[in-house]
This record gives structure tokens, C-alpha cells and sequence, in this order.
């Protein structure tokens, strides 16, 4: 393994991350394990953080397995591969889609509350997430990003297949991995602490950030909901 935890893997990220110090940077977390190592790598940079919301499109036979990705702004990302491999039905896409997109926005709710995104137009944005396996997920969060109006967008993780760059399809404009082993079977073979990170630290990552430099606020006096 070579992370001790999502904080030992921000840190190893951000160090990786130096030459965007000083520009115009948003770090965007993916909620919710890639918020705790986004929020090392806001820190180094001195940048602002917030959250990029994307939800995976399981199969609906064996939803651990990715036919794509949702985010918002209405982006959808399809596996090609997967949708063939297992004979998923447009009308099975559109029923677990549904059911995603609701759970985006309650997510949306939970952690930004009423504040408003951060804005991202001409910015450079780097979006974070606690390492990449098929990549559906990224690759929403790449779209969404630059649906939004990003300048520039950097990919950032801990870890990643060797071969990851090949399925980004140049949606990014530079992309960055502390690792990138050969063989690799799941995320959390790397970690020696994978435990799963909670929606109250999601929320408490932001708002250490907001203290610091004062993006996305959350309204005064709200804290997590349950």
C-alpha cells in the first residue's frame, strides 16, 4: 500500500501539485472520499475548495459495477463496454439515472445548503478524487467542471491504473497521479486506512477551508444535516 490515509494521500498529491501555486486555482472535491485529500491539496495551494457533485450509474444487476456517471448540469457519462457486456436496457439506464439524480440533490443540499458554487469561469480547476478505478466517474466531473465555465481543468489523484490516461479522451487539460501500479484491482488496496468518510466531514472539510479563504460560506449558524 502507499497511503496511510486520505490525508497521507492529499498531502502526497499536493506535493505533486506545487507549479499551480499562486494562479487562479478552485480545488473541487469528489464527496465523499475525495474531499478529505482535495482539502490537502486547497491547503498547499492556498486555494478555495468545494465540491463537485457526480453519482455512478451502477448496473442495476450488480450495482458495484459502473455503466457510467451522472453530475449535474443535467452531464451523463455511458460505458459503452459495460452497456454491451450485460445487455442493460435504455429504460434500466433511465430508471437508475432517476433514482441517482435525486440522490444528487439531496447531496447538493446536504453539503452546500444554501450557498452557491464556487464560481469557476476562466479559473483553473483541479478536480480531486481519492483515487480513479474505471474513470465514468471523473470523466462526469471533468464535464461538469467544464460546463460550468472552467479555463482550465487538472486531474488530480492519489492513484491510478497505469494505463489512465487513455480513457480520459482528452477531457482534461493535464492530468496527475502519485501512482499509477500496473496492477490494480480496487482503490483501497492502496490505503491502509480506506474506512468510508462521512457527510459530517465532507462539511467540516469546506468549512475549515472557507475560514481560511473565505469561498462558498455556508449561511451563518448552519451546520450538517442529517
Amino acid at each position: 500500500m502507499y497511503f496511510t490515509d486520505r490525508t497521507d494521500a492529499g498531502r502526497q498529491l499536493a506535493a505533486r501539485l506545487e507549479h499551480l501555486k499562486d494562479r487562479d486555482v478552485v480545488v473541487l472535491g469528489l464527496p465523499r472520499g475525495g474531499v478529505p485529500v482535495a482539502e490537502q491539496v486547497a491547503d498547499a495551494l492556498e486555494a478555495p475548495l468545494d465540491i463537485c457533485l457526480v453519482r455512478k450509474l451502477g448496473v442495476p444487476f450488480q450495482p458495484e459495477l459502473a455503466m457510467g456517471a451522472i453530475g449535474e448540469d443535467g452531464v451523463r457519462v455511458l460505458n459503452d463496454r459495460v452497456l454491451n457486456e450485460t445487455g442493460v436496457s435504455d429504460r434500466d439506464v433511465a430508471a437508475v439515472e432517476e433514482r441517482e439524480r435525486a440522490l444528487l440533490r439531496e447531496r447538493a443540499r446536504r453539503y452546500r445548503g444554501a450557498r452557491q458554487p464556487a464560481p469557476l469561469d476562466g479559473r483553473t480547476a483541479v478536480v480531486v478524487d481519492d483515487g480513479l478505478a474505471t474513470g465514468a466517474t471523473a470523466l462526469a466531473a471533468c464535464r461538469v467542471v467544464r460546463a460550468r465555465g472552467a479555463g482550465r481543468i487538472v486531474l488530480a489523484v492519489p492513484v491510478a491504473p497505469h494505463n489512465w490516461l487513455a480513457r480520459l479522451g482528452g477531457e482534461v487539460d493535464e492530468a496527475v497521479a502519485v501512482r499509477e501500479p500496473e496492477f490494480f484491482y480496487a482503490i483501497g488496496q492502496f490505503y491502509a486506512d480506506f474506512s468510508q468518510t462521512a457527510d459530517e466531514e465532507v462539511i467540516a472539510c469546506l468549512d475549515r477551508n472557507h475560514a481560511a479563504y473565505g469561498e462558498v460560506a455556508r449561511p451563518p449558524g448552519e451546520g450538517p444535516r442529517s
